[in-house]
């Protein structure tokens, strides 16, 4: 899935392959993605028809995730799953969106979450800098 990479150290690169509606500003999208990651990056926002492609070729689960990020700088963030979990957890779409780019970045920077320590080590780093964002944490239920 790699795509042209933006030049510049921090630049951040956007593409749509859905309609912009409901979707966050390129500036709120830059500025997520720039607080989490000192590295070129592009964001590709995706339907699900393209998100469950890339995730069943990617990762061979059959189903669209909310999003993907691929070692070249590409992080994939799928809209409709966004828009579907901002939802049914009670948080604003912008909340949702600032959440999964940090999250993205963070596996750029080589942070997972297959361990439980590892993912407790990636989600403290998320709520900080979620917190600099001025966005609550997102792990807890309001």
């Amino acid at each position: 899935m790699p795509t042209t990479r933006a030049p510049r150290k921090n630049s951040v690169a956007i593409q749509y392959a859905v309609t912009r509606r409901g979707v966050p500003s390129p500036a709120a999208l830059r500025q997520w993605a720039r607080t989490a990651a000192a590295v070129p990056l592009t964001l590709r926002i995706v339907g699900a028809a393209e998100g469950r492609r890339l995730n069943r070729v990617y990762r061979k689960k059959d189903r669209a995730t909310n999003v993907l990020t691929f070692a070249t700088g590409d992080i994939v963030l799928c809209h409709p799953v966004i828009r579907r979990e901002a939802r049914a957890q009670g948080k604003s779409l912008a909340a949702h969106y600032a959440h999964l780019v940090v999250h993205g970045c963070l596996h750029l920077r080589g942070y997972d979450h297959e361990k439980k320590r590892d993912a407790e080590r990636m989600a403290a780093r998320e709520i900080a800098l979620l917190r600099r964002l001025g966005i609550a944490n997102p792990y807890t239920v309001e």
